[in-house]
């Protein structure tokens, strides 16, 4: 049998290591991704701010294969036949290489199992102005968008401490951005650094997101339980804010950024602009370009994908009312229609936002979407690895193993400045990650296992987890007793 994966983020690599240790060499595991280098994505706001390099939160992809048994191609998935056609007796996929040396030769990989990892496509082009390509804002995306900012910043804060009073906007640059987590700990670092390096009396900081308010992060906020008392993420968020003063705009869409100006309208239809000196403002995904035809070369696309470029899984995708929104609606196998493809991470479309749909008073869409990286990318893919490997030795269609968002926990420790004796980090525990109403009528999530707090034991916490985490990607001795 050939496993073929898309993609080798989080969710990628994942489910390449564990089905090579699961399955014996007479099958064959085999990795498509247009990037040798495999970047551990959250550490990138430390890169962004000079803390770390690029060298520090990525590796060589092909060194890690090659010792692990695993077929590697640096290429671009372009194509999916998964009926095979008249040159294919077996379902394939068509690539283009990215290496250098083979720049554009075309790759025909043939499978009998298909994982689509493919993460994101970076949507800077949505906003007019965005991105720092052909825009006038920065990122901490890909290890290299964030040395840029590291880069900005350190001009920035050489020109501060001349005397010179700048702003600083950190946040989303789009009505449906997701990961307001990266935003949310790229302008606490910022604020740290700036204190560090004793020019914080010259920075304005603003927050501007597409949250409806603080503490959202794109899962509709959270409850917290202490001492008794019940305390809603948008408090505990609030609160930090004030104490670390960062002023803040949500409910926030931006129409276009120009070279010190962003243009941007908010939940209650007003229009404004917010001049700036510095910005780091995250885009909106779309899924990876990926096209798909049958046996006859019909572009069935719209049957595997959605209006996103995600592909539809095992999820209701009826597009039904908000109120008749349940925890059933979201996927517990993540096989599409064609019983031998699976996706996972962020390549599998939701089948509506976790957050509460909302729109602007002129009608412009500004909700988060929803959140799929990290540990519930991780997760997905060790069941779809597990599925597949059962399947595999069952010789069965039917995946064995299930695990909706709506039944699965999250924890994420979320950096407030980086420091071994006075930095700090939120760290936070949700389960389950899609509310669950009827089992939790009140605040659909369970009180007991949803905690959060901050304080220095969650910066150190964070880089443990940076370490063990690269320790574990990079396939080394016992890697698989670390947990997603």
């Amino acid at each position: 049998m050939k496993i073929l994966i898309m993609g080798a983020g989080i969710s990628g690599h994942t489910a390449a290591l564990i089905l090579r240790k699961k399955l014996s060499r007479k099958h064959q595991v085999t990795v498509i991704s247009p990037n040798q280098l495999w970047n551990w994505i959250p550490s990138n706001i430390w890169v962004g701010v000079g803390e770390m390099t690029t060298k520090d939160v990525t590796f060589d992809l092909k060194k890690v294969y090659k010792r692990a048994g695993i077929q590697f191609h640096q290429a671009r998935a372009m194509e999916i036949y998964p009926e095979g056609d008249a040159t294919h007796s077996k379902p394939y996929v068509k690539a283009v290489s990215t290496e250098f040396d083979k720049d554009g030769t075309v790759i025909e990989e043939e499978y009998d199992f298909l994982i689509n990892a493919t993460g994101p496509k970076l949507n800077f082009g949505a906003t007019p102005g965005l991105g720092p390509d052909n825009g006038h804002t920065y990122s901490v995306c890909t290890a290299d968008h964030a040395e840029e900012t590291a880069h900005a910043l350190k001009n920035l804060i050489q020109e501060m401490k001349s005397g010179k009073e700048k702003t600083l906007v950190v946040g989303t640059g789009h009505g449906l951005c997701t990961c307001e987590g990266a935003a949310f700990e790229y302008i606490f670092n910022l604020e740290f650094e700036l204190r560090q390096k004793g020019v914080r009396d010259k920075a304005k900081l603003v927050f501007l997101t597409n949250e409806a308010e603080l503490g959202d992060f794109g899962v509709g906020g959270l409850h917290l339980k202490n001492g008794g008392f019940v305390t809603p993420s948008k408090v505990f968020a609030e609160s930090l804010f004030v104490e670390r003063d960062v002023n803040w705009i949500t409910g926030a869409h931006v129409h276009r950024v120009d070279e010190s100006t962003i243009e941007y309208e908010t939940l209650d239809g007003k229009k404004d602009q917010l001049s700036f000196d510095f910005a780091m403002l995250l885009p909106p995904f779309t899924g990876v370009p990926l096209m798909a035809f049958d046996k006859n070369n019909k572009d069935i696309s719209s049957e595997l994908f959605n209006a996103g470029g995600f592909m539809k899984v095992d999820a209701d995708y009826s597009g039904k009312p908000y109120e008749e929104w349940g925890p059933e609606d979201w996927p517990k196998t993540y096989q599409t229609k064609y019983k031998n493809i699976f996706a996972i991470g962020i390549a599998f479309a939701p089948p509506h936002p976790i957050s509460k749909p909302r729109k602007s008073a002129n009608g412009v869409p500004i909700t988060p979407s929803p959140p799929r990286t990290g540990m519930p990318s991780a997760v997905m893919a060790r069941l779809v690895a597990n599925s597949i490997t059962q399947m595999i030795k069952n010789k069965s269609d039917q995946p064995t193993y299930e695990g909706s968002m709506s039944e699965l926990g999250a924890a994420c420790v979320a950096s407030a400045g980086a420091n071994a004796l006075i930095g700090s980090a939120v760290s936070m525990t949700m389960y389950p990650i899609v509310q669950d109403f009827k089992k939790y009528p009140e605040y659909g999530r369970s009180l007991t296992h949803t905690t959060g707090e901050i304080g220095s034991a969650g910066h150190w916490i964070k880089k443990l987890l940076h370490y063990a985490f690269i320790y574990k990607a990079k396939a080394l001795p016992l890697w698989w007793i670390i947990p997603e």
